[in-house]
């Protein structure tokens, strides 16, 4: 009696257990590659957080064509969309580095890791603002801290396995043992979370939520006039005439909020004229103050949609402050800077007495930080592309034909008036109306 195999079936098991490991090795690589991410940003975050004028590298890394697209796409949830297209590109790419580092290339691998602390140098370096040279510091740092664990993680031996059997191909290279992959992979994220903890610790002492708390307001030389009964209508769902600060909507282009101690900032009008003035805050509190009910509204704003707001701002007016340091025949914009490097342009010809004003206050407190503090500008009548600069640091007299602020290169009007527009509250829209 003779007996025979089924080559067959010998190579689906072989074929089988050829899949498997490449799968195995495959689930190590993402888990090497994602872990060895969360280290790199995590100290990236710590070393951001020795020093203010650092920070993560991840805020840097969007380019301000897809910050811009944010803005029009997903208007006051922008910063949010932000950051999640970020981690999951991040975390693909992280993913792709690993895998290609368990088998058999890690130092492609580790040049892959090494090339995201290099794109973040570059990128600390263009960011709008004035930055340091050593803004670099924290994503080589953290590219660095990436690139060893990826290397700890993936410390190779001799294959057991070669790839579909082919004695030419990669092999499948796999740390030690199972347990000790995981115990290290384990150990290097909860290194991850400590850092990214310590960083965000460190990075609260730059907070300016203190030195806001410390502002004490002084009263309006010239105050409005309290708000007549009439304009609180009793209407269920109707907007109420002043929009409260923690609904007050926010666009702007800063991933994160600014933070400007009182202490510190300074406001420089300077340009053409002809006596630049330099203002502490201090300074400018001492100022006539003036309030003014003013609507802001966004560019943006869809038909019957939120991005608009009324508040009562508190300020010193912007007409008085550029009559004392005189304005040149010549010019015809007025440039707001922000500490972020950010600008906003209109024209001088829009000073015509309207409450244009350098607020200090909205709603009988001080800016709230992610509104501007601690002082921003505010004009009626345009929409706040052109106008609103929050965080302000400088205001310059220019010409539209020497400079464009920062919306008009990518295709926004460089005159932009507020046109009249409505909304209807109540009824919302399909709502059933009983006769």
């Amino acid at each position: 009696m003779t007996t025979t195999s089924d080559p067959g079936a010998h190579d689906h098991e072989s074929g089988s257990a050829d899949g498997a490991t490449r799968r195995r090795a495959a689930t190590r690589g993402v888990v090497a590659g994602l872990v060895s991410a969360f280290v790199a940003l995590g100290v990236a975050e710590l070393v951001a957080g020795i020093s203010s004028e650092w920070r993560s590298p991840v805020l840097d890394l969007v380019p301000p064509a897809v910050k811009d697209l944010a803005i029009e796409w997903f208007g006051t949830a922008d910063k949010v969309a932000l950051l999640v297209g970020i981690g999951a590109l991040l975390a693909v790419y992280a993913a792709t580095v690993g895998v290609v580092a368990v088998r058999g290339r890690l130092r492609l691998g580790m040049a892959g890791v090494a090339l995201f602390g290099v794109v973040g140098a570059i990128a600390a370096l263009g960011a709008r603002g004035e930055r340091p040279a050593t803004a670099i510091l924290p994503s080589l740092v953290g590219a660095a801290a990436g690139v060893g664990s990826l290397w700890w993680l993936c410390r190779l031996r001799p294959a057991a396995a070669e790839l579909d059997g082919d004695p030419t191909a990669a092999p499948v290279q796999a740390p030690p043992s199972r347990r000790a992959f995981l115990t290290s992979a384990g150990v290097l994220g909860a290194v991850g979370v400590s850092a990214a903890a310590g960083g965000r610790w460190l990075g609260g002492r730059f907070s300016a939520a203190a030195s806001r708390a410390q502002v004490v307001l002084p009263r309006p030389r010239r105050p409005n006039a309290p708000l007549p009964d009439a304009v609180s209508l009793e209407v269920d769902g109707i907007t109420p005439f002043t929009t409260p600060n923690r609904d007050f909507y926010r666009i702007d282009t800063a991933l994160t909020v600014p933070q400007v101690p009182v202490d510190t900032w300074r406001l420089r009008i300077d340009g053409m004229v002809s006596s630049p003035l330099e203002l502490s805050y201090e300074q400018l509190l001492d100022r006539e103050l003036v309030e003014a009910d003013i609507t802001m509204t966004c560019v943006s704003n869809a038909v019957g949609g939120g991005l608009v707001g009324n508040a009562r701002w508190l300020g010193a007016r912007l007409d008085d402050l550029l009559d004392e340091v005189g304005i040149e025949d010549r010019a015809d914009q007025v440039v707001g800077r922000s500490v972020d490097g950010y600008t906003c342009g209109f024209p001088v010809a829009a000073l015509d007495g309207r409450d244009a004003l350098v607020a200090v206050g909205m709603n009988g407190e001080p800016l709230p930080l992610r509104h501007g503090f601690p002082a921003r500008l505010i004009v009626p009548g345009l929409y706040g592309y052109v106008s609103a600069t929050k965080w302000l640091s400088q205001i310059e007299l220019t010409r539209f034909d020497q400079f464009d602020h920062y919306w008009v290169p990518r295709g926004y009007a460089v005159e932009a008036p507020i046109k009249t527009a409505s909304r209807i509250d109540t009824p919302k829209g399909l709502a059933r109306v009983p006769a």
